[in-house]
């Protein structure tokens, strides 16, 4: 029983040690890559937008604009394979 308490404390003191360690922090430089990709999606949306026949056609664009990267990278390695 006394082996079960020392166990309870030791955690108890590393507790708060492992709170500070898993806070996030930020990397400077790293919001590149969310710029380039949101210039794709506003691009993709406007893009399907402007050609879509219909209101639901649009509708269907909208989901196209978020989802593209999929799509490319799909068609990319289909290419890939042949």
């Amino acid at each position: 029983m006394l082996e079960l308490y020392e166990i309870a404390q030791d955690i108890e003191r590393k507790v708060p040690a492992m709170e500070d360690q898993a806070k996030c922090k930020s990397i400077p430089g790293n919001g590149s890559c969310n710029t380039v990709y949101a210039m794709g999606v506003i691009g993709a949306l406007v893009y399907y937008i402007q050609h879509a026949a219909s209101f639901w056609y649009g509708v269907l664009g909208v989901g196209k604009a978020i989802i593209w990267p999929a799509m490319l990278v799909y068609q990319l390695l289909y290419y890939l394979k042949q």
